[in-house]
Protein backbone atom coordinates (compact mmCIF):
# COMPACT_ATOMS: atom_id res chain seq x y z
CA UNK A 1 0.00 0.00 0.00
CA UNK A 2 2.29 2.35 1.02
CA UNK A 3 4.50 1.91 -2.72
CA UNK A 4 1.06 3.19 -4.51
CA UNK A 5 0.82 6.32 -1.87
CA UNK A 6 4.79 6.95 -2.87
CA UNK A 7 3.98 6.22 -6.72
CA UNK A 8 0.82 8.80 -6.69
CA UNK A 9 2.59 11.20 -4.74
CA UNK A 10 5.61 11.57 -6.92
CA UNK A 11 2.93 11.75 -9.86
CA UNK A 12 1.08 14.94 -8.55
CA UNK A 13 4.98 16.20 -7.90
CA UNK A 14 5.68 15.69 -11.25
CA UNK A 15 2.23 17.09 -12.44
CA UNK A 16 3.31 20.30 -10.46
CA UNK A 17 6.61 20.68 -11.89
CA UNK A 18 4.95 20.13 -15.52
CA UNK A 19 2.29 23.04 -14.71
CA UNK A 20 5.53 25.16 -13.26
CA UNK A 21 7.24 24.73 -16.42
CA UNK A 22 4.54 25.64 -18.66
CA UNK A 23 2.47 27.98 -16.79
CA UNK A 24 5.16 30.45 -15.62
CA UNK A 25 5.87 31.48 -19.13
CA UNK A 26 2.05 31.62 -20.20
CA UNK A 27 1.43 33.59 -16.92
CA UNK A 28 4.10 36.28 -17.54
CA UNK A 29 3.48 36.54 -21.44
CA UNK A 30 -0.19 37.21 -20.45
CA UNK A 31 1.04 39.86 -18.27
CA UNK A 32 3.40 41.32 -20.73
CA UNK A 33 0.41 41.55 -23.26
CA UNK A 34 -1.87 43.26 -20.60
CA UNK A 35 0.58 45.67 -19.14
CA UNK A 36 0.03 49.66 -20.43
CA UNK A 37 3.15 50.34 -22.49
CA UNK A 38 2.25 53.38 -24.25
CA UNK A 39 3.83 56.03 -22.25
CA UNK A 40 7.41 55.85 -24.63
CA UNK A 41 10.63 54.80 -23.55
CA UNK A 42 12.35 57.58 -20.95
CA UNK A 43 14.90 57.69 -18.06
CA UNK A 44 11.91 55.61 -16.35
CA UNK A 45 11.90 52.81 -18.63
CA UNK A 46 15.52 52.60 -18.61
CA UNK A 47 15.81 52.56 -14.32
CA UNK A 48 12.94 49.99 -14.95
CA UNK A 49 14.53 47.68 -17.22
CA UNK A 50 17.70 47.90 -14.87
CA UNK A 51 15.33 46.97 -11.71
CA UNK A 52 13.85 44.63 -13.80
CA UNK A 53 17.89 42.55 -14.37
CA UNK A 54 18.77 43.03 -10.63
CA UNK A 55 15.52 41.48 -9.46
CA UNK A 56 16.05 38.65 -12.54
CA UNK A 57 19.44 38.63 -10.48
CA UNK A 58 17.83 38.54 -7.65
CA UNK A 59 15.38 35.52 -8.94
CA UNK A 60 18.18 33.55 -10.32
CA UNK A 61 19.98 33.24 -6.88
CA UNK A 62 16.72 32.13 -5.59
CA UNK A 63 16.02 29.34 -7.64
CA UNK A 64 19.63 28.42 -7.10
CA UNK A 65 19.25 27.88 -3.61
CA UNK A 66 15.49 26.08 -4.21
CA UNK A 67 17.37 24.31 -6.84
CA UNK A 68 19.71 23.19 -4.17
CA UNK A 69 17.88 22.02 -1.16
CA UNK A 70 15.14 20.30 -4.19
CA UNK A 71 14.10 16.77 -3.92
CA UNK A 72 14.35 16.68 -7.50
CA UNK A 73 16.84 19.25 -8.46
CA UNK A 74 16.88 18.55 -12.38
CA UNK A 75 12.61 19.52 -12.47
CA UNK A 76 13.34 22.30 -10.28
CA UNK A 77 16.12 23.92 -12.39
CA UNK A 78 13.57 23.44 -15.18
CA UNK A 79 11.03 25.20 -13.53
CA UNK A 80 13.79 27.64 -12.87
CA UNK A 81 14.69 28.30 -16.82
CA UNK A 82 10.66 28.32 -17.17
CA UNK A 83 10.66 31.55 -15.39
CA UNK A 84 13.73 33.12 -15.54
CA UNK A 85 13.94 33.05 -19.39
CA UNK A 86 10.49 34.62 -20.11
CA UNK A 87 11.25 37.15 -17.31
CA UNK A 88 15.03 37.73 -19.04
CA UNK A 89 13.06 38.10 -22.45
CA UNK A 90 9.98 39.83 -21.84
CA UNK A 91 11.74 42.67 -19.91
CA UNK A 92 13.60 43.75 -22.37
CA UNK A 93 10.40 43.05 -25.39
CA UNK A 94 8.95 45.32 -22.88
CA UNK A 95 11.51 48.16 -23.57
CA UNK A 96 11.92 47.94 -27.12
CA UNK A 97 8.04 48.06 -27.09
CA UNK A 98 8.15 51.41 -25.08
CA UNK A 99 10.97 52.45 -27.22
CA UNK A 100 9.49 52.39 -30.51
CA UNK A 101 5.92 53.86 -28.68
CA UNK A 102 8.33 56.92 -27.53
CA UNK A 103 10.25 56.88 -31.08
CA UNK A 104 8.75 55.07 -33.88
CA UNK A 105 11.53 55.67 -35.80
CA UNK A 106 14.23 53.76 -32.97
CA UNK A 107 13.65 50.77 -35.30
CA UNK A 108 13.87 49.96 -39.08
CA UNK A 109 9.98 49.99 -38.74
CA UNK A 110 7.64 50.76 -35.36
CA UNK A 111 7.48 47.76 -32.78
CA UNK A 112 4.18 46.23 -31.03
CA UNK A 113 4.26 44.07 -28.49
CA UNK A 114 4.62 40.80 -30.83
CA UNK A 115 7.12 42.17 -33.32
CA UNK A 116 9.22 43.93 -30.62
CA UNK A 117 8.92 39.98 -28.79
CA UNK A 118 10.32 38.55 -32.27
CA UNK A 119 13.07 41.32 -32.36
CA UNK A 120 14.07 40.27 -28.82
CA UNK A 121 14.35 36.10 -29.43
CA UNK A 122 16.21 36.58 -32.59
CA UNK A 123 18.49 38.66 -30.42
CA UNK A 124 18.87 36.45 -27.71
CA UNK A 125 19.37 33.47 -30.18
CA UNK A 126 21.85 35.33 -32.30
CA UNK A 127 19.98 34.66 -35.03
CA UNK A 128 19.36 38.31 -36.30
CA UNK A 129 17.88 37.96 -39.50
CA UNK A 130 18.36 41.75 -40.24
CA UNK A 131 14.54 42.08 -40.91
CA UNK A 132 14.31 44.42 -37.74
CA UNK A 133 17.15 46.56 -36.57
CA UNK A 134 18.12 49.03 -34.48
CA UNK A 135 18.36 52.66 -35.58
CA UNK A 136 18.99 55.46 -33.41
CA UNK A 137 21.55 55.15 -30.85
CA UNK A 138 19.18 54.69 -27.93
CA UNK A 139 17.64 51.81 -29.62
CA UNK A 140 21.63 50.55 -30.35
CA UNK A 141 22.56 50.78 -26.86
CA UNK A 142 19.49 48.93 -25.38
CA UNK A 143 20.18 46.42 -27.88
CA UNK A 144 23.34 46.80 -27.17
CA UNK A 145 22.70 46.05 -23.37
CA UNK A 146 20.70 43.04 -24.45
CA UNK A 147 23.07 41.24 -26.09
CA UNK A 148 25.75 41.43 -23.07
CA UNK A 149 23.27 40.44 -20.98
CA UNK A 150 22.31 37.66 -23.31
CA UNK A 151 25.91 36.51 -22.97
CA UNK A 152 25.66 36.89 -18.97
CA UNK A 153 22.47 34.70 -19.21
CA UNK A 154 23.55 31.77 -21.00
CA UNK A 155 26.85 31.55 -19.65
CA UNK A 156 26.83 32.26 -15.88
CA UNK A 157 23.33 32.22 -15.15
CA UNK A 158 23.19 28.43 -16.67
CA UNK A 159 26.69 27.15 -14.80
CA UNK A 160 24.63 28.71 -11.91
CA UNK A 161 21.60 26.59 -12.07
CA UNK A 162 23.74 23.66 -12.97
CA UNK A 163 25.51 23.78 -10.11
CA UNK A 164 23.20 24.26 -8.13
CA UNK A 165 21.50 20.84 -9.73
CA UNK A 166 24.56 19.05 -8.98
CA UNK A 167 24.72 20.46 -5.18
CA UNK A 168 21.11 19.24 -4.81
CA UNK A 169 22.04 16.11 -6.25
CA UNK A 170 25.31 15.56 -3.80
CA UNK A 171 22.77 16.37 -1.52
CA UNK A 172 20.10 13.63 -2.48
CA UNK A 173 22.88 11.10 -2.63
CA UNK A 174 24.24 11.40 0.45
CA UNK A 175 20.68 11.42 2.32
CA UNK A 176 19.76 7.61 0.36
CA UNK A 177 23.43 6.66 1.98
CA UNK A 178 22.51 7.22 5.19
Amino acid sequence: MSGDGSGRRRHVQLLGHLACVLGAPAVLTTLYYVAPLDHGFSVLSFGALLAGLVLFGALVGWQASAISRSEHPRLRALEALATAVPLFLLLFSASYVLLSDGNPQSFSEPLNRTSALYFTVTVFATVGFGDIVPTTPTGRVVTTLQMVADLVVVGIVAKVLFGAVRIGLTRRLGKYEQ
